[in-house]
């Protein structure tokens, strides 16, 4: 049986559609894929994330734990930042990406991926020997709601929530603390949409109530209940990851075009993703195409002379742009941009060309 989130009879009075995604029923869209996009690129959108996983690594020895047990070096961030990490197998291969905040001296939050949850939970707690340190899965004590957009910064900030005097000075990837209701909340300048735009931790308790506010702010600036579907679609234009599609336990980092996400450092859990991939190892690309026909994921991409040299992962019709746009792994003779190749589309030649991502920057 599926899990809901706190703010699931809130979607339902939404008249939202819903999904299953990583054992939660969640909103696949309220109004159209479309519209909601749109929003998002144009205005703002905002979504419950609260099914995402957060998990808290307290103690003395917390940054030299985290810089054994992921990819980068979490010790060097301030207080407040975040920084964008991996949690790599011992052979180098992806068990999730993640968000890592600092939020004190000896205190993070890493926020990892629902479906990674046990997972993700699992790896770093076996990772904790030697260290004084405490890794907590606090999922289930936390909702996460995202507004995403041009107009977010206003939407937060007219919002009834006590922020701090600096907040419009908020940088990218940072994170401040508000109050709703007496309570504290986490707000960080952090996304998964290629716009701007803040996700903002509160308690179950508080989540419906603060989710109302925001929507009754957010109708004055154009801001729509948007779901999973655009969420992808937006993630797709913006060259951003998703696991199980461009990150796995079979690709490296540096085949999925992360390679900087790996620091050398003395010793860390997946050293061997530091090794250069073979000269034969497929590699991530972006593939633009022309008409209306999305390639899918699973689709096998070919060269031009008939040749399958890879297999696309994420794809659509790309809203913003009005071409067909995807991601996929090829063999890397046919990596560079504007190489033409092949795409068999439900039985049918599409031609398409290589194009660094990502496909849009705001």
């Amino acid at each position: 049986m599926s899990k809901q989130t706190p703010l699931y009879a809130a979607h339902q009075r939404a008249g939202a559609s819903f999904t299953d995604f990583a054992g939660y029923d969640m909103p696949v869209r309220y109004e159209s894929d479309l519209v909601e996009h749109h929003a998002v690129r144009e205005a703002a959108g905002m979504f419950d994330l609260s099914h995402m996983a957060e998990i808290s690594v307290v103690g003395s020895e917390a940054p030299e734990f985290l810089d054994y047990a992921l990819s980068n070096r979490l010790s060097a961030l301030e207080n407040h930042q975040a920084k964008y990490s991996l949690l790599l197998s011992p052979e180098g291969g992806v068990i999730d990406d993640l968000i890592v905040y600092r939020l004190a001296e000896d205190r993070y939050l890493i926020v990892a991926n629902a479906a990674n949850r046990d997972a993700a939970v699992s790896a770093l707690a076996a990772r904790t020997d030697g260290f004084d340190v405490a890794v907590s899965d606090d999922s289930d004590e936390w909702a996460l709601i995202a507004v995403q957009g041009p107009h977010s910064k206003t939407i937060i900030s007219e919002a009834g929530i006590d922020l701090p005097e600096d907040f419009a000075d908020l940088r990218y990837y940072r994170m401040t603390t508000g109050t709703f209701n007496g309570e504290q909340v986490l707000i960080a300048r952090t996304g998964y949409t290629g716009e701007d735009g803040y996700e903002v931790y509160v308690s179950d308790a508080h989540a419906q109530a603060l989710w109302d506010e925001l929507e009754a702010t957010g109708a004055n600036h154009g801001m729509r209940l948007c779901g999973l579907a655009c969420r992808d679609t937006l993630r797709l234009e913006a060259g951003m990851p998703l696991y199980g599609h461009e990150l796995s336990l079979e690709w490296t980092p540096a085949q999925a075009g992360l390679g900087k996400v790996v620091v050398a450092k003395e010793s860390f859990v997946g050293m061997p993703a530091l090794d250069p991939a073979p000269s034969d190892a497929r590699v991530l690309v972006g593939l633009v195409g022309e008409g209306k026909r999305a390639a899918r994921a699973g689709y096998a991409v070919r060269s031009i002379e008939g040749d399958t040299i890879g297999e696309v992962t994420s794809g659509a019709l790309s809203p913003t742009l009005g071409y067909p746009i995807a991601m996929a792994y090829i063999d890397p003779q046919y990596a560079q941009p504007d190489t033409e190749l092949v795409i068999d589309v439900r039985g049918s030649d599409v031609k398409v060309r290589v194009q660094p991502l990502p496909f849009y920057q705001r």
